[in-house]
């Protein structure tokens, strides 16, 4: 066997981030005391006197779970995997259709490595202009009124929507979701940031909308600068309040008596587009913005008792909450936008609960209502789901649009109870896997609250209806939900049904007094992460059950603890810390890193979700040093990615650059979207 591939062990940081990238990014919240100190029951200890349901559970088993209603969810196991070599002289790349590339090879170059026969550009950098009268950028001379015109910072989710009327152009959607400032302003000092610095980051948060126009004969997008469509949101644009918490005595400032209009969305991570043409806008680490918490709840959200890390609370007092203690209750929500309508409010949607948002990924039942699933990103926090309790009216007219705008106000939000299947003893935190061949079990889905055109009900005890969709960790812990390791992007298969979610990594499980491991996250002082596939009851997204297993463990291959759906392990690429996902039009889930701890820059990976090469994992490119790979979008002919934090390393400045990227010496670092095409003109990876 070959030998493991080096691990960057030293970091004290999470995953193989760097300390300047937990500064900024999330408040180094892995330093901190974990939020969630509820005695809730783990997987492990929920099963630790349970027998195997099952007698034989292999990978082609199939698993079969009742409801509380006596309902069922078959969740087919993969048949066994079969790697077949292409055709002797075809010339053609083995792999699942949709993953027909050589595979690019863990790497450290400085620049965006793709597959051989490949081509790319970048669409567009921090700070280009997209709104009419904005300047061009330039580092030395940048204003907060130029960066309220220009492309944010730190770009993250990403959507492409269609045009209708105009030919080979596109609507961009990105998030950004945080501003290094180290990174942006010469000298900066981050003990006395000056107004202008803090306006500039103000400016630069937030989300862009901008229409790309698509090359003809390949995959090349460029902005359409001054479109009418174009639009800036950031720290100081307003944003409704909608749904249950809307208007509560939680959310009502000073400035906002009423409780209903928010100045600024923060922390915007990843997110989700809806079958009637919005984007949704996860807001994560917001609680790193606030100064001088003191209550429970801010301790519970991760705000700090200190001064923030930006100062910001110097500049404007809503940051600081020793005067205003219910403005940290106005972020850590859903953003929802409709980038067809320039002139819109973007609307906080707080039926859908309030926690660190990684994302927000709606799918449709049967009667067309939506459901929405979401990942609070915190080691030991909780996964969720919201079933709007209307249903979506087809087609462009005005009063289906309309209507649709209000269909994330009224519904129920639930948390996730995960069950193994296995003895406790069988999951010894090593990752080896039980003795029935997976990690694997049911779940069941706990009702917080609902939200109704008439008001709404709490299902907590002791809690009202406004306290769980503001303090929604609180509900979580109340009900016993499952702690899990860092919940981030999630993804249903628009083939399948089943839900996939990114568990990042825990470097913290069974450390100290921390939990250990259980079924559903396997692995004490987790380093890789793992991606859990969930199977709703009857394939009805509003079920009150599921069944679930782990579909990744990540890690190097030749480490025994690794799992990729049974596939032979000798024929994937290594993965580490599992982040955005996304699904292709053939069905293969893709799936970008952030932290990698296996020597090699992070990067895109397909993988096979379906058929005999379920689990076949490769890797399409990877990112300059000290970037993080974000908002993958895959279409027929082209792959976009969002380059986060390029030389975001230790000792990284203005004046001392770690990147070179996108361009070249003497310039400095943007973080950019990258667009991928094959030079040929096919398809991508057939």
């Amino acid at each position: 066997m070959r030998k493991l591939l080096p691990l960057l062990s030293t970091n004290p940081h999470g995953g193989g981030r760097s300390a300047l990238t937990c500064r900024f990014r999330c408040g180094d919240a892995c330093f901190h005391e974990v939020p969630n100190t509820s005695d809730n029951e783990y997987v492990g200890d929920v099963i630790a006197g349970v027998l195997s349901r099952r007698s034989a559970l292999r990978a082609a088993a199939v698993v079969t779970v009742a409801s509380a209603a006596g309902g069922a969810v078959v969740l087919g196991g993969a048949p066994e995997a079969v790697a077949r070599p292409g055709k002797p002289g075809s010339g053609k790349v083995d792999g699942a259709r949709g993953l027909r590339f050589a595979a690019v090879a863990p790497n450290t170059a400085d620049q965006v490595t793709v597959p051989v026969g490949y081509a790319q550009n970048v669409v567009i950098r921090w700070g280009e202009p997209i709104l009419r009268g904005t300047p061009a950028f330039d580092s030395e001379k940048q204003t907060a009124k130029a960066q309220a015109g220009q492309f944010g910072y730190n770009n993250d989710f990403l959507s492409l929507l269609p045009l209708r009327g105009e030919h080979h152009r596109q609507v961009l959607v990105a998030n950004h979701e945080y501003t290094d400032e180290v990174l942006m302003f010469r000298g900066y000092d981050s003990e006395n940031p000056t107004r202008e610095q803090v306006e500039i980051a103000w400016a630069a948060h937030g989300l862009s909308v901008v229409v790309v126009q698509e090359e003809h004969r390949s995959g090349k997008l460029t902005p359409v600068t001054r479109h009418h469509l174009n639009r800036r949101l950031h720290t100081t644009s307003e944003f409704e309040l909608t749904g249950p918490a809307a208007g509560s005595d939680l959310v009502k400032t000073s400035a906002d008596p009423e409780g209903r209009i928010v100045l600024g969305t923060l922390n915007n991570c990843a997110g989700g587009t809806t079958p009637w043409g919005t984007t949704l806008h996860g807001e994560e680490n917001f609680n790193q913005y606030f100064a001088f918490g003191s209550s429970a709840t801010d301790k519970r959200y991760g705000v700090g008792t200190g001064a923030s890390e930006r100062k910001w609370e110097r500049f404007d007092k809503r940051f600081d909450l020793r005067q205003e203690p219910n403005e940290v209750h106005r972020q850590g929500w859903v953003v929802e936008l409709d980038p067809y309508d320039p002139d819109s409010t973007p609307r906080k949607r707080t039926a859908l609960g309030r926690f660190k948002h990684e994302a927000a990924q709606p799918r449709l039942t049967e009667d067309g209502r939506p459901v929405v699933y979401m990942g609070d990103d915190e080691r030991f926090d909780y996964f969720y789901k919201f079933v709007s309790s209307k249903r979506m009216k087809k087609g462009g007219s005005r009063a289906a649009r309309e209507h649709n705008l209000t269909l994330l106000d009224e519904g129920t939000l639930y948390v996730a109870k995960l069950t193994g299947d296995s003895p406790a003893a069988e999951i010894d935190g090593t990752g080896k896997l039980p003795n029935d061949g997976e990690f694997d079990g049911s779940g069941q889905w706990i009702p917080l609250a609902t939200a109704g055109a008439d008001g709404a009900v709490s299902h907590v005890p002791g809690l009202t209806a406004e306290e769980v969709f503001v303090f929604t960790r609180l509900a979580g812990d109340k009900v016993g939900a499952t702690k899990m390791d860092r919940p981030e992007d999630v993804e249903p298969s628009p083939r399948s049904g089943r839900v996939y979610v990114a568990l990042t990594n825990n470097s913290n499980r069974g450390k100290g007094t921390n939990p250990g491991a259980d079924e559903a996250n396997p692995r004490n002082l987790n380093k890789h992460g793992q991606i859990l596939e969930l199977a709703e009851h009857w394939d009805d997204p509003a079920s009150d059950g599921f069944a679930w297993r782990l579909f990744l463990v990540a890690g190097d291959p030749n480490d025994p603890a690794t799992y990729f759906a049974g596939f032979p392990k000798e024929k994937v690429s290594p993965i580490s810390c599992p982040d955005n996902v996304a699904f292709d039009p053939h069905g293969n889930l893709w799936i970008s890193t952030d932290g990698n701890q296996l020597g090699s820059h992070d990067g895109l990976f397909g993988v096979a979700t379906h058929g005999e090469r379920r689990g076949e994992l490769k890797q399409f490119l990877t990112v300059p040093k000290g970037a993080e790979t974000c908002g993958p979008i895959i279409q027929d002919r082209r792959v976009v990615v969002a380059v986060q934090h390029p030389g975001e390393l230790d000792g990284a400045s203005v004046e001392n650059p770690k990147s070179e990227w996108p361009d070249g010496p003497g310039k400095i670092v943007r973080p950019s979207v990258v667009s991928v095409w094959r030079t040929d003109g096919r398809d991508i990876g057939v």
